[in-house]
């Protein structure tokens, strides 16, 4: 464990950039009576220094007097959150009493969370639907809150600990290489699966330079969803599955009476009755021996994939989602999306 230096409200700025720069955390936390009350970083007192504040002046001017915190016991992926949401990169852990127990580096947790579980994203499509919007830009990146569909998207994998990325892009795929690059900008690697004709949900997996070591995801790129990542590889492995299918409730309401009869007998009249059905959500967790279902090159959608692999005895079950989720395919979904975004998102 790195060593904590704890200062008081009086110390000198001086001093406190000796102990901060003698350690790795960056970071030193000001205690009063053994109870954190601030911490103190290189870059708070730089921005005091460019104020006009003197090096002898003590750490009370300067110190962060509400910084985020975390108790103890709070596991590495939701301290990973934190920090991520929050823009910081060292959390104080603490315990009961106010003592700072451990302070956790955003680094750490980053590498340490890096799963080798492969994540394939879907933007190849043409987004017919949400035509005139997709004339001059691929419908992953158009943005919904302040960012693009798609990079809420992998920004949801990246923060649930993925590493390695393929995008399969086909209509306007240079404006999405150009957006995401090798995946530097957000601390992982992208890779692309150029399709240089149309091949379905399914079909860009056969353009994958090698098979996998893992079960890995593939899910459509115009989703947003807050599904738990962690939980749907949990619950693959718990079924021993070799394909998992996020499903989603979906009511259709009738609008009329609907009859039931015998014969000519009248049973019954239901008025506007509501039928619930489970429906494809997009999202996937395939076992590497899928590809093997699959020609090189070959359109296929995949539900039709699934289907051969449950149709040679491998086992597939489905994932029902609780949480947020929707297809941002048609125009009102969009908008439906948007006015969302903040409140799910934000």
């Amino acid at each position: 464990m790195k060593e904590i230096f704890v200062v008081s409200e009086d110390t000198p700025l001086i001093e406190t950039l000796r102990r901060i720069d003698q350690g790795h955390l960056q970071l030193a936390v000001v205690e009063r009576d053994g109870r954190i009350i601030g911490t103190v970083t290189d870059g708070d007192v730089r921005r005091a220094l460019l104020g006009g504040v003197g090096l002898d002046a003590s750490v009370d001017l300067v110190m962060n007097r509400t910084p985020i915190t975390a108790p103890v016991g709070i596991s590495n992926p939701a301290a990973l959150n934190l920090m991520r949401k929050h823009s910081i990169h060292q959390l104080p852990i603490v315990d009961a009493e106010g003592r700072v127990v451990e302070v956790k580096l955003i680094d750490d947790l980053a590498l340490a969370q890096q799963s080798d579980h492969w994540v394939v994203l879907m933007a190849g499509g043409l987004g017919s639907r949400l035509k005139p919007l997709t004339d001059d830009v691929p419908k992953p990146l158009i943005r919904v809150g302040d960012k693009p569909i798609l990079e809420t998207v992998l920004g949801g994998f990246v923060k649930a600990g993925f590493g390695k990325f393929f995008i399969s892009v086909n209509y306007k795929a240079d404006m999405i290489r150009e957006h995401f690059g090798d995946g530097s900008a957000w601390g992982v690697e992208i890779n692309y699966l150029q399709e240089n004709a149309r091949l379905g949900t399914a079909g860009a997996l056969s353009l994958l330079p090698e098979r996998p070591a893992q079960p890995f995801f593939v899910m459509n790129g115009d989703l947003l969803t807050t599904v738990n990542f962690e939980q749907l590889l949990k619950y693959h492995r718990e079924h021993q599955a070799f394909s998992t299918v996020c499903v989603r409730e979906h009511s259709v309401t009738v609008p009329f009476g609907v009859i039931d009869f015998d014969d000519h007998r009248l049973l019954g009249i239901r008025e506007k009755p509501t039928q619930k059905f489970f429906v494809n959500a997009g999202v996937y967790l395939l076992d590497p021996g899928v590809l093997d279902y699959l020609d090189a090159n070959e359109a296929v959608d995949m539900p039709a994939l699934i289907e051969r692999t449950i149709a040679t005895g491998k086992p597939s079950v489905v994932f029902p989602l609780r949480e947020y989720w929707i297809d941002v395919g048609r125009l009102d979904d969009l908008q439906r999306a948007s006015d969302e975004f903040q409140r799910i998102f934000g």
